[in-house]
């Protein structure tokens, strides 16, 4: 099991709750006498994997500690002593997060009982249930573990041993979990933070000569987070594909397909009508080598002369050979496959790749998050899953790799969990006998998700178009339902609701097929403020679930009457020219707290502007970055300033996730503020720079708009 990191979100922890009895309430002179833990397993407690040891102290019981546990000092003669129990209780835990009561408390006694033995203490990575109960609730009268229980409906039952105690506490923290995530606090990381924020209490620990409840960590932060192998996340899939793939007729016979599969050395080969290459997938089917063994062994020697079509597969699985490494590798996880089909843009065949060609790179981490993903049953699964994107995140930042790459991965990532959102969502109402889907439908990720612009503090943007209905009728009240479940859990998985309420959950962004024709031409043609709002949001749009062509249907209308309007490029041009000044008087940066927003003063600016351009003169492209290259090359149009733009977003989401990292690492809530004493000199030039490059929007917009 791996050690927590401090991503990991604190309702998919596994962790082990622990409590110890002792012979007394004086840090210095108490002993332990046992030492009980029961695993928390990816945020859910697991009552039948438990730890429970008797330990012996060397001193005599005082009655008055066994009036209130009940151990005695004849329970104890075969018992181990400390140095060997505590070993028995560091294997068990397997250095997971330890949870429980009063923590301070037994850290204190456990590092005096570790100098006694003669061990080398290392302090346990913790968090203390009643420190996190006074952050939830702060109007507790009363801070004992029978309070905090009976606050939160938990069983005492067997109150006083050690074993009970940790179960109590292991149910406490699960409890608390959700409620914390209400709160902003999320990750094991925020959560000690928070803890430290609690000064007084801390205060009157400290006085009481208890440890702190957590660890304090120093060093570089990003190399807090865990290892991983970003391999598979850097390479895309038209890197290793075979560009040549071999194609034959259907009339071949399986023994002429197996002997130019031999003298080929290929595992599998395509199959079409006039067997060529760059035709649409739906012409293609596959047969492998496995399919012509299974054929011959289940009939013999005589299919040898048979057309190699009747064991052919189709429709054949692909990949765009754009994707990267991990989505083929688990595409052909999922369904159990060993070659895919490559696709260019046009969905025409371009390659074909196998298992084969991956076995040269390392791709274990790549398989594991995609399998955590479309595994994943609960809200806990998908928020274990979006925590290990920090960690890839600050991997790829080590190797130096291009932050818009990164978001895309990120976007991807994002995309997939709201898939699997969306699966749980259906699963659960079909579960509660509210039934399939009334019509098909498809959900779509919109704003910085669907450009692939995403960075680590995102939140939810979401639509949703189904094939028939009207607002309030039947099937929209069943889509309403839906859409509260799988933005719910989202948002239980930390990728929080949508301040601007941009969610299929709210009837502005749900409704049937020509419901959303209407409000795109009612958009363009009064382009009134809110509908601008809704614009800059709306053309960034990607399916992730259901009927991809609705969504691909409904970008092409939209994005040839945003062309047509002129008066509505206008105005979308107009609304993209009020950039916020970044300076001071004196040409300083101008800082709150020591931060500056760089998605107020540039991303924010540069992707609108990008887009309303992409509009006016429709090109179609998904991302800021193709729609300022498109741009670019068209006549008239200042390149040299477009292409500053390009390079200036690409510096701002580099640092912007930089500082993400770090500060998931401090515990910091995440936001697209950046500390700008953490950048170097050269940083702070090339920032001034760029946010100089920003300011040149408004002069810009005007003659870029109309330039043809």
């Amino acid at each position: 099991m791996k050690p927590v990191i401090d991503a990991t979100p604190l309702i998919a922890a596994s962790a082990v709750a622990f409590d110890t009895e002792t012979t007394g309430l004086d840090v210095k002179e108490a002993r332990i006498l046992q030492l009980g833990g029961m695993a928390v397993v990816e945020g859910r407690l697991k009552t039948s994997d438990v730890f429970e040891v008797l330990v012996d102290p060397g001193v005599p019981v005082p009655q008055r500690s066994t009036a209130i546990h009940g151990i005695t000092g004849q329970m104890l003669r075969t018992a181990p002593g400390f140095a060997d129990a505590w070993r028995r209780f560091e294997t068990y835990r397997s250095g997971r997060l330890l949870v429980g009561y009063a923590v301070g408390f037994d850290l204190a006694v456990l590092e005096r009982e570790a100098h006694r033995a003669g061990l080398l203490w290392q302090a346990p990575r913790t968090l203390c249930v009643r420190m996190l109960a006074g952050i939830v609730n702060p109007q507790l009268p009363d801070a004992s573990l029978d309070a905090i229980a009976a606050w939160l409906g938990v069983d005492t039952t067997g109150r006083h041993s050690a074993g009970a105690d940790a179960r109590i506490a292991g149910e406490i923290f699960t409890a608390l979990a959700p409620r914390l995530i209400e709160r902003g606090i999320r990750t094991v990381a925020e959560a000690e933070r928070a803890c430290s924020l609690r000064t007084q209490a801390l205060r009157q620990q400290a006085e009481a000569g208890w440890s702190e409840p957590f660890l304090r960590r120093s060093g570089a932060a990003r190399h807090a987070l865990e290892a991983i192998d970003p391999y598979a996340f850097r390479h895309r899939v038209r890197e290793a594909a075979n560009t040549q793939p071999v194609v034959v007729r259907e009339g071949v016979s399986v023994h002429e397909a197996t002997r130019l599969m031999a003298d080929r050395r290929i595992s599998s080969l395509l199959l079409s009508p006039d067997g060529a290459t760059g035709s649409h997938i739906d012409d293609y089917s596959i047969v492998t080598e496995r399919d012509v063994l299974r054929a011959v062994a289940s009939s013999g020697k005589k299919v040898l002369g048979r057309p190699v079509s009747e064991f052919a597969i189709r429709p054949v699985i692909s990949v765009m050979e754009d994707d990267f490494f991990y989505q083929a590798l688990g595409l052909m996880h999922r369904r159990q496959i060993r070659h895919l089909a490559v696709l260019d843009s046009a969905r025409r065949l371009s390659g074909i790749i196998s298992a084969r060609d991956f076995l040269k790179f390392r791709a274990g981490a790549a398989v594991d998050l995609q399998r955590r993903i479309e595994n994943a049953q609960t809200s806990a699964d998908l928020a274990g899953a979006w925590s290990r994107v920090a960690v890839l995140a600050s991997a790829l930042l080590d190797e130096e790799i291009d932050a818009r790459i990164i978001a895309e991965i990120i976007s991807g990532i994002l995309c997939a969990i709201t898939a699997s959102a969306c699966r749980m969502a259906l699963q659960s109402m079909e579960t509660d006998g509210l039934g399939a889907p009334p019509s098909p439908f498809a959900v779509m990720v919109l704003g910085s998700g669907g450009r692939g612009e995403s960075l680590l503090a995102a939140d939810q943007d979401n639509a949703l178009v189904f094939a028939r209905g009207e607002p309030e009728g039947p099937e929209d009240r069943w889509f309403c339902e839906y859409a509260h479940r799988f933005t719910d859990n989202l948002h239980a998985a930390a990728i929080p609701l949508c301040k601007g309420g941009v969610m299929a959950r709210n009837p502005q962004w749900r409704g049937a097929r020509a419901l959303w024709s209407r409000r795109v031409d009612e958009w363009v043609e009064k382009a009134r403020p809110e509908d601008l709002l809704n614009v800059d949001i709306f053309y960034d749009l990607r399916a992730v679930y259901g009927e991809e062509d609705f969504v691909t249907t409904l970008a092409t209308h939209a994005w040839e009457r945003g062309a047509e309007r002129i008066t509505f490029a206008k105005l979308l041009g107009e609304s993209v020219r009020e950039v916020g000044n970044p300076f001071t008087h004196f040409g300083g940066l101008r800082e709150e707290s020591g931060r500056l927003d760089l998605k107020r003063h540039g991303l924010f600016p540069i992707a609108a502007f990008a887009r309303a351009l992409a509009i006016r003169h429709h090109l179609p492209e998904p991302s800021t970055r193709r729609r300022l290259e498109a741009l670019a090359e068209l006549p008239a149009m200042p390149r040299n300033d477009l292409l500053a733009l390009r390079d200036a977003h690409r510096f701002l989401l580099a640092r912007v996730l930089e500082q993400q990292v770090e500060d998931i690492a401090a515990g910091i809530p995440l936001s697209n503020r950046i500390e700008l004493d953490r950048l170097s000199s050269r940083q702070q030039n090339t920032l001034r720079d760029a946010l100089k490059t920003v300011a040149l929007i408004p002069e810009l917009v005007r003659g870029a708009m109309f330039s043809s």
